[in-house]
């Protein structure tokens, strides 16, 4: 295959021109202006390639929750995002607590056209009691710990936890919402859980948690990845800490950076999620985290939930969003068309930053000769609006939306495996 006339954007190596790539048996060749092949051509004048989008906090659902999603319909939501490696979190049924649940995810993965990788849980059935085995997980295959989606509230308990996290060189990421200031959780507390009538999400169980596990991480040495951060006050933490200690890190989904919490009035369930959508001043402050490198990792938490679940009462309702097939648009629409960051810097957050937590970047999220060919194709500047999506689940605000920056192919191990919709 040759990709012809396209700008190459590669955070990895700074490098940033119009070019042609040749690929052979799913391999970078050559990279270089008017090179000859006689194979499959992609015209690629206009448009821009950048090594295959990486996702580090994803829900596939599979096992035990297969009506919202499972492996293959994730890895097809995420093949037409422009994402060619994902890692899934383990809150399924059985929860990523055991050997059997670890290999059946990774098999599963195997059957499906894009790199999947899992984290094994930090506690067993995510009950935040005691810790699972984890040399055992990790030698099955698991990439790395957490227990997303409920916090780990014994202090001593998650101190073992590093300890142990750091000896394996495994990283750890963390949901960090205290229940015990959460009435009703989904929904920030403010002006619209009272419009609402509900008691909300504080910032406070965000921030409490954050302040409690840098501590932790710095005594520790950890790589600690706080996941989708949603205050200002847990932006400033996650900065000053990096100041001294670069093992600590946090990640930003876009709905976080493009919405606040009036959105739930406009969107009713399809805007709850955990944590929740904050005040405009929270976004600004996630965005200007994303400007100087206070978060490196820009991650969709990808949470897929069935129509009939979403449609129910805002305090019955699920939390959580699909996010996987509007990410790279809405970096685009959102940060780089206004302003925020350079293209280069988006691919980065989206590429590299997060193949560098878990240690993949000598694999992935680089475009070089004689590295795997995991590429997204895309057009900056086209128009468009999802009606319906390649996930199960429907769940997005950003349905029906007009985005900017459309995938027109994504190749995964020198394969097409998405192509402009028509996959």
């Amino acid at each position: 295959m040759k990709i012809s006339n396209i700008r190459i954007i590669n955070p990895a190596t700074n490098y940033d021109d119009v070019a042609d790539i040749a690929i052979k048996n799913g391999v970078i060749t050559e990279i270089g202006k008017n090179l000859i092949c006689d194979d499959e051509e992609i015209d690629g004048t206009g448009l821009c390639c950048a090594p295959g989008l990486v996702d580090v906090h994803v829900h596939f659902r599979d096992p035990g929750f297969t009506h919202k999603e499972d492996i293959s319909s994730g890895a097809k939501a995420a093949a037409a995002g422009g994402f060619t490696t994902v890692i899934l979190m383990g809150n399924t049924k059985p929860t990523a607590d055991n050997v059997d649940t670890i290999k059946y995810v990774l098999s599963e993965g195997k059957k499906t056209d894009i790199n999947i990788h899992t984290v094994a849980n930090v506690t067993k059935g995510m009950k935040g009691k005691e810790l699972v085995s984890y040399e055992e997980l990790i030698e099955a295959g698991a990439i790395g710990l957490s227990d997303d989606g409920i916090p780990i509230m014994d202090e001593s308990l998650l101190r073992q936890a590093f300890i142990k996290a750091k000896a394996l060189n495994q990283p750890i990421s963390l949901h960090e919402e205290n229940p015990e200031l959460i009435e009703n959780n989904g929904v920030n507390a403010g002006e619209v859980s009272k419009e609402l009538g509900i008691g909300g999400s504080k910032r406070e169980a965000e921030i409490s948690l954050i302040e409690r596990d840098v501590e932790i991480a710095k005594e520790t040495g950890v790589e600690l990845n706080v996941q989708h951060i949603s205050t200002k006050e847990g932006v400033n933490l996650i900065r000053k800490a990096r100041k001294t200690h670069k093992n600590i890190h946090a990640e930003a989904t876009p709905h976080h950076f493009t919405l606040t919490e009036k959105a739930v009035l406009q969107y009713g369930t399809n805007a709850k999620m955990n944590p929740p959508l904050r005040l405009e001043e929270d976004r600004l402050a996630i965005i200007d985290g994303l400007k100087d490198g206070t978060i490196e990792i820009i991650a969709t938490d990808h949470a897929p939930h069935a129509k009939e679940e979403k449609d129910q009462e805002i305090t019955k309702a699920p939390s959580g969003i699909i996010g996987l097939e509007t990410s790279l648009a809405l970096g685009i629409t959102e940060l780089v068309d206004k302003g925020f960051l350079s293209i280069n810097e988006l691919i980065e957050k989206m590429t590299l930053g997060p193949a560098k937590l878990y240690s993949l970047q000598d694999e992935i999220a680089s475009i070089e000769v004689n590295r795997k060919a995991d590429l997204v194709i895309f057009d900056m500047d086209e128009c468009f609006k999802i009606d319906t999506f390649k996930s199960k689940s429907q769940n997005s605000p950003f349905r029906g939306c007009e985005l900017k920056g459309k995938v027109k192919y994504t190749i995964c191990n020198g394969r097409v495996i998405y192509s402009d919709g028509k996959n």
